[in-house]
């Protein structure tokens, strides 16, 4: 069975939107700072690890739109563009980019997804399609890469209202830029 692992940039102030986009948010693009050599080796050695990306709609636009034009030395470009896509989208049509559209029943095409073997659906970004992940217990782990900084107002990855869940630390890294990289693993029976 493959888990589905919410991976998320963070601030300490629990702010997970714009972290590498400008025009989204007044403090847009506050992770960049903190993109270094560990940083880039530790996202890459988790994209290998995962079969494929689950994003939502918003998210895989933005990417669709940048990385199929990437081209670096650490494999992060060529993993992202090589990864299968499942995209969740309500008024998607039709995608590209190595991707299926998962549409309808989004829970239920997920759990499906889950049944076969592998070692994992990566989601990045995608806040309300990792909200309704959480709601639907798909979510199996977070990894969570805590920014040391505060930007002081923006969507947050956990809102009020979200099903209660206990979660359990599975291991904790961090990089030379300061940033922390938390892996919490889903308690049986929560």
């Amino acid at each position: 069975m493959r888990p589905v692992i919410v991976q998320e940039f963070v601030t300490l102030d629990g702010v997970m939107q714009a972290p590498g986009d400008a025009h989204d948010h007044p403090a847009g693009g506050w992770q960049r700072q903190f993109i270094g050599e560990d940083h880039v080796r530790l996202i890459v050695e988790q994209m290998r690890a995962a079969d494929a990306l689950l994003l939502g709609r918003t998210t895989y636009q933005e990417f669709a739109a940048v990385w199929p034009r990437q081209h670096d030395t650490s494999g992060l470009a060529a993993r992202m563009n090589e990864m299968p896509k499942y995209v969740a989208s309500t008024t998607l049509k039709d995608v590209s980019w190595n991707a299926t559209l998962l549409s309808g029943d989004v829970a239920g095409a997920v759990a499906r997804l889950k049944e076969a073997p592998g070692h994992g659906l990566l989601v990045l970004g995608s806040r309300t399609l990792a909200t309704y992940l959480h709601q639907h217990d798909l979510v199996d782990e977070y990894r969570l890469w805590l920014h040391p900084i505060i930007v002081g107002s923006g969507d947050r990855l956990f809102k009020e209202g979200l099903n209660p869940a206990t979660w359990h630390l599975l291991d904790v890294e961090s990089t030379g830029e300061g940033v922390l990289v938390a892996t919490y693993r889903r308690r049986p029976h929560h």
